[in-house]
């Protein structure tokens, strides 16, 4: 089912996840986010994806693609993908065959997202200069796709050189998996656009996500047609706005226990911000702000749904991402948020 606008355009749901720490031993987690996923594989959610983080208790799936090479295999239909792949802490000639790999693991239902870390003292640990983030992000993103276009890998650079490597594993989707670059920084847009690439957007208000995809849809109706396009075949990309939700019963219910999942969340999130003195993240701590302008979503089933379709009609996205477990959330009720959304949400709009 591709649920509709009220002006008749299609609309796709998604699911993102951080796949957190909590009290729980991580088998169980893991054991508990994969139900939610199987779940979703039986519903029309498009792709789960997958954030990759180290060292931080907002992510215990710190290997995306092995995390994801489970959900292969407890699915069927949805589609999967990490969001993102941290390029910098990567040897592109080792990622090049992990991409291969699940692609060929899902049977073609890999969603590839990239990107370069945004937590300096995330990526430093691992020996990289946040510096230099955007160089390799750029290098490493070249190299990625010319080893999952091409047949052997020849690439002379500033972080890495290859040499006639010839690989014995192609991606099961022809040319390459489809590419995504999650931003919030509407300076990176035209670049997106003009390759076509998906995209998600969080933590900005439906307005600010509107003026993000009216510039998107703009550079990109100007460029579909140009040849050496990094998602060279993609019909209208993805464009997605990410949104945490919480469904109770009642409103009331809703918003107390979000309130105290959002911050726990926010200590998650900021666990890493926090290491290195920074106060960058510190603004996610105001909930009530952040529920008033609907940038955190909680409340019955009728207050969501009123809420996610506003947000849909009122930014212009094509795609809309639900986080359900976050937080301290137990995996109960975040089961429960799921059969509302799927029963309650999705099927209105138009």
């Amino acid at each position: 089912m591709t649920s509709k606008t009220k002006d008749g355009k299609d609309i796709h749901w998604g699911i993102f996840d951080w796949v957190e720490w909590d009290e729980n031993s991580p088998s169980q987690i893991f054991d508990d986010r994969l139900s939610l996923v199987e779940y979703a594989d039986q519903q029309d959610f498009f792709c789960y994806h997958v954030a990759e983080h180290h060292t931080t208790p907002l992510s215990i799936a710190n290997s995306p693609g092995m995390y994801l090479s489970a959900v292969a295999q407890r699915t069927s239909r949805i589609r999967m993908g990490p969001l993102v792949y941290l390029l910098p802490l990567y040897n592109p000639l080792r990622l090049i065959q992990e991409v291969c790999m699940l692609d060929h693991l899902s049977h073609g239902r890999l969603e590839l997202g990239v990107g370069r870390g945004i937590v300096p003292y995330e990526v430093a640990r691992f020996g990289v200069d946040p510096e230099e983030g955007r160089a390799r992000f750029d290098e490493a993103l070249a190299v990625l796709l010319k080893g999952l276009n091409d047949e052997t890998l020849d690439h002379e650079g500033e972080f890495y050189t290859y040499k006639d490597i010839k690989f014995w594993i192609r991606p099961y989707q022809q040319p390459h998996p489809p590419i995504w670059y999650a931003s919030g920084n509407i300076e990176t847009v035209p670049w997106m656009a003009k390759n076509g690439i998906h995209t998600s957007h969080i933590f900005d208000t439906n307005a600010a996500t509107k003026q993000h995809f009216d510039l998107y849809q703009e550079v990109w109706d100007k460029h579909k047609g140009d040849s050496g396009r990094i998602n060279d075949g993609a019909s209208e990309p993805k464009q997605g706005q990410t949104r945490h939700i919480y469904i109770a019963p009642t409103d009331a219910e809703a918003v107390a226990e979000a309130r105290t999942a959002w911050k726990a969340w926010c200590d998650n999130i900021n666990y890493l911000w926090n290491v290195g003195h920074s106060d960058n993240l510190k603004w996610l701590y105001d909930f009530d702000a952040l529920l008033a302008d609907e940038r955190i979503i909680a409340g019955s089933p009728q207050t969501v749904k009123e809420q996610v379709w506003r947000a849909i009609e009122e930014s212009g996205i094509n795609y809309f991402i639900s986080v359900f477990a976050w937080g301290n959330i137990p995996h109960k009720y975040a089961m429960r948020s799921i059969r509302y959304f799927v029963e309650e949400v999705m099927p209105g709009g138009a």
